[in-house]
């Protein structure tokens, strides 16, 4: 038997479908030329069966990871790239990058605010532990958004003019702010703002959940580097973990060195017979991103229909995978995510419930019944557990699953 869903949650689904055409059109377009980028990224670095071969113990010559590095150049239009299962996680290779720009008595500044909540310990914004960026001399200065949510640009163009700013970070998704993603188009005006009173710094773009949404990238309108988590967007679901750096040589070869250290950097890393799950999973994300974004735009309209805030809105432009829902309430937050939880094809019998996760300073609440552990391009819902109690869904392999989970989620609400 199929799930059953209520005949008011069926009906709700079908309006909500109406509407979504153009903008299910629009994703299709971008995900067809994605992937004809990536089809021709593989073309032009001849991929063959022989570059799945993993390595063991150092990982010398491991031609298969070593030309994942150049096909992520070119997707970028980078001179150089970094693709390693060795990341942890996002954070850890942002932070590896960090490390590898900046030096004692540099000043990193924050563009839009605060960044993502596991990078403040990194900072020093927090005390998380030894070796934080402040323990070595570096200063952290941010941008505040301005009344409206949006990036301050004159105040950037202020902020970034002192010659010791060394490192602008650009955060591309909104984290768990409620201001808007930030557009490639945007990302390129800070860029060139920047780039005008401080050319001699490094505009580094934690470029999560955004890979693939458009036709471009923030390194093809002036970033310096991007940085992304394999177990989102551009691992296509399969990447077990990881991530990936793309940018300017020389600050790739810092991340390295951190990463590792230095005088091994890049060299030694085996890959223990992942390539082929990078390679696919590279190939098939056009269009598991695309599968993800039309799950976020059906559940905002969902939502919409039921009286709740939405951002983006429905009818938005997407420039990453995030949809933030308005709930206000604790108890609709927990609800909604144990109806996700449900709907997911691991663990979907378990009701998830807040806890003092790593790195946050308040409870955080998760939904994700995934394949990959934390694997935030499949569908899942999290939410600080605290006001405005938003919920921050994301992902979805397919499109069909992602809607299921989504209407589950509404019968949890509706059965109050």
């Amino acid at each position: 038997m199929p799930l059953q869903f209520s005949e008011r949650v069926r009906s709700l689904a079908a309006q909500a479908e109406e509407g979504l055409r153009e903008q299910f059109e629009r994703i299709d377009s971008i995900a067809q030329y994605n992937t004809q980028r990536v089809l021709a990224a593989f073309r032009d670095h001849r991929v063959a069966e022989g570059y799945f071969a993993g390595t063991t113990g150092y990982g010398y010559d491991d031609l298969g990871r070593d030309q994942l590095d150049l096909i992520y150049a070119q997707l970028f239009g980078t001179e150089d790239a970094l693709v390693r299962i060795g990341f942890v996680n996002g954070t850890h290779a942002i932070s590896a990058a960090l490390y590898g720009a900046l030096l004692p008595g540099d000043v990193l500044l924050s563009a839009v605010g605060a960044p993502y909540d596991t990078l403040l310990g990194v900072i020093g914004v927090t005390d998380k532990g030894r070796g934080s960026l402040k323990d070595y001399g570096i200063e952290y200065r941010q941008v505040e958004l301005t009344a409206e949510d949006t990036p301050d640009l004159a105040g950037l163009e202020r902020a970034a003019a002192d010659p010791r700013v060394k490192v602008v970070l650009i955060q591309r998704s909104k984290g768990y702010s409620t201001r808007a993603s930030l557009s490639v188009e945007e990302i390129g005006e800070m860029c060139s703002i920047v780039r005008r009173v401080n050319p001699g710094a490094a505009i580094l773009v934690d470029n999560c959940y955004g890979e693939f949404v458009e036709e471009r990238e923030p390194t093809h309108v002036g970033a310096d580097l991007v940085v992304g988590s394999l177990i989102k967007n551009p691992g296509g679901g399969l990447a077990p973990t990881g991530a990936y750096l793309a940018g300017r040589h020389d600050l790739i070869e810092g991340a390295a060195m951190r990463l590792t250290c230095p005088g091994i950097g890049r060299e030694c890393g085996s890959t223990l017979g992942n390539n082929r799950l990078l390679y696919q999973g590279l190939f098939l994300a056009p269009h598991t991103v695309a599968q993800a974004l039309k799950t976020a735009v059906f559940g905002a309209r969902v939502m919409e229909l039921l009286g709740y805030e939405t951002e983006p809105g429905s009818d938005q432009v997407r420039h990453d995978i995030i949809q933030m829902i308005h709930l206000g309430d604790p108890e609709k937050v927990k609800r909604f995510c144990k109806g996700i939880q449900s709907g997911a094809p691991v663990d979907s019998y378990v009701t998830p419930e807040p806890w003092d996760m790593p790195g946050y300073d308040c409870q955080v609440i998760m939904a994700a019944g995934a394949f990959i552990q934390g694997a935030s391009i499949e569908l899942s819902a999290d939410a600080p557990m605290r006001e405005p109690y938003t919920v921050y869904l994301q992902g979805g392999l397919t499109y069909e699953s992602g809607k299921a989970g989504i209407l589950l989620a509404v019968e949890e609400l509706l059965g109050e």
